[in-house]
């Protein structure tokens, strides 16, 4: 796929890496110039998005659509006209949120398996709950080996509010689990391409079958009906799992004993060494990992002035809640703490972090890194795979700022 980015930041990156030679870190801001993706002209939302506000988004294609690093702000809550987007297929025709509660679900796996309307789902039980919405593919665009895909920098992400029924109180309500259930899989609406095997093309995903209990089957996000480009008007949510397992437009919901067959399970989203093929003996991309990165100063933004600044971003723990983060200014040589701001909306949400610094007039590395309640840090570096998958090291993600 093509990328579009922002063109103050590729001429910034390398005026960056070259003053940071001079100061013995040129090594880690020449890797992210030699990532960082080409500068091409913007180009204008597509019609199923036209909503959204083109000013806070990366159209790379129509559908991979990344939030700007400046447009995250400062609250816990991503706004849905920045949120991300990507498709794994193009969308169902948007008539079927003209009446969201006849929107069905099937339930296997279950004792008492049956079709649930969105409106029955809505009669069993009601939660809400925040967690990160991250792509597999975040951070893609940091890896020295330039994997295939979406060269995502970290704007393939969000933290979002989703209210809906829970999936263990669906399965209650249909007898329990029946035997032998070993995975959740999760089955999308999409309409599939003619002629082509189902199993090549469709959107179906099986994750451990532990996660039912945090799971929901969500149909309102941000306090508003499920948009359509989101899922609507269902959603699997799978807490602390990246995107790919949140399955959109849910049509099957199945406890199975084994992981499907579909391909993108079976070969697809797996961490694989570089330059093989995904294969069912690679691990799964399924947890997303302790990560955090800076959205401000933002790059985009052009130089900094001198004097007091506010060093501020997010901080997610994947599967557990943030410990903490720390912030370097010169490159992860050294790092002070940095405190949590806002509202705790619990260990599947994100935190914002800031940090209040005095920088005179040079040259800076930003970094950040979070611990989580366990106490595992953020990884300096995540290992190059050939999907560019799961990318949460602290080093490539750190920003280069000059102050003036």
């Amino acid at each position: 796929m093509t990328s579009s980015h922002d063109p103050g930041r590729r001429s910034l990156l390398a005026a960056g890496a070259s003053a940071l030679a001079a100061a013995g870190l040129g090594g880690m801001t020449d890797a992210r110039a030699q990532a960082a993706p080409a500068a091409t002209q913007a180009r204008p939302l597509p019609p199923y998005v036209s909503w959204k506000n083109p000013n806070n988004l990366i159209v790379h294609t129509a559908t991979t659509i990344e939030t700007k690093r400046s447009a995250f702000g400062t609250s816990v809550i991503t706004p849905a006209d920045r949120l991300y987007i990507r498709n794994n297929l193009p969308a169902p025709d948007v008539s079927i949120v003209a009446d969201r509660d006849a929107w069905t679900l099937v339930v296997e796996g279950v004792r008492g398996p049956r079709t649930l309307s969105v409106a029955e789902l809505k009669s069993l039980g009601l939660e809400t709950l925040a967690t990160v919405l991250q792509c597999s593919g975040n951070g893609r665009g940091y890896f020295a080996d330039k994997p295939s895909g979406t060269k995502w920098q970290v704007g393939a992400a969000g933290c979002v509010i989703w209210s809906g029924v829970p999936v263990r109180t669906v399965v209650a309500a249909l007898g329990g689990l029946a035997d032998g259930g070993r995975f959740m899989t999760g089955t999308g609406g999409e309409k599939l391409p003619d002629g082509l095997d189902p199993k090549s093309v469709m959107v179906e995903r099986s994750v451990p079958l532990m996660v039912m209990e945090d799971a929901l089957l969500a149909w309102e996000m941000n306090g508003e009906p499920l948009p359509h480009a989101h899922g609507g008007p269902l959603r699997l949510v799978v807490p602390g799992y990246s995107g790919v397992n949140n399955i959109k437009y849910i049509k099957r919901l199945a406890f199975t004993a084994a992981e499907t067959d579909a391909a993108i399970q079976k070969t697809g989203y797996r961490i694989s060494p570089p330059g093989q093929k995904g294969d069912p003996s690679h691990p799964a991309v399924w947890e997303m990992d302790v990560k955090s990165w800076i959205n401000a100063p933002a790059p985009e933004a052009g130089p900094v002035r001198a004097g007091w600044m506010q060093i501020h971003g997010v901080a997610m723990g994947g599967t557990q809640a943030v410990r903490r983060v720390d912030v370097s200014i010169d490159g992860g040589q050294t790092w002070q703490q940095a405190r949590l701001v806002g509202p705790d909306l619990g260990r599947f949400a994100w935190r914002q972090f800031v940090l209040p610094v005095k920088l005179a007039p040079g040259n800076y590395l930003l970094a950040s890194r979070a611990q989580d309640v366990k106490f595992n840090w953020q990884v300096e570096s995540t290992p190059e795979n050939a999907g560019g998958y799961l990318n949460s090291g602290w080093r490539v993600h750190a920003l280069p700022v000059t102050v003036t």
